[in-house]
């Protein structure tokens, strides 16, 4: 699934070198964490959600039945450190 979600991502995205799935395993299933460049959340997560919506669709339909729920969590980018320029 893990690759699945990242050849997805990177599909839609401007900047596929950032596109980063990890996996963990939790108590209700495995747990998908799609983390994107800040200027590509928009493109991941469409109008209302749409495009969010149909990437947790497509991965719920590829999980096999006998196995454990696949959840897909789309992160919020993480703040960069400052850079050295700005520090000037």
């Amino acid at each position: 699934m893990q690759e699945l979600l990242t050849f997805m991502a990177e599909s839609l995205v401007d900047h596929p070198e950032q596109v980063r799935v990890q996996t963990t395993e939790g108590p209700e299933g495995v747990i998908l964490e799609l983390n994107v460049a800040e200027e590509d959340m928009g493109k991941v997560i469409g109008k209302q959600g749409r495009i969010a919506k149909a990437i947790r669709t497509v991965i719920r339909a590829a999980t096999p039945k006998d196995s454990n729920h696949v959840f897909v969590e789309i992160q919020r980018p993480m703040e960069d450190t400052m850079d050295p320029e700005d520090s000037e």
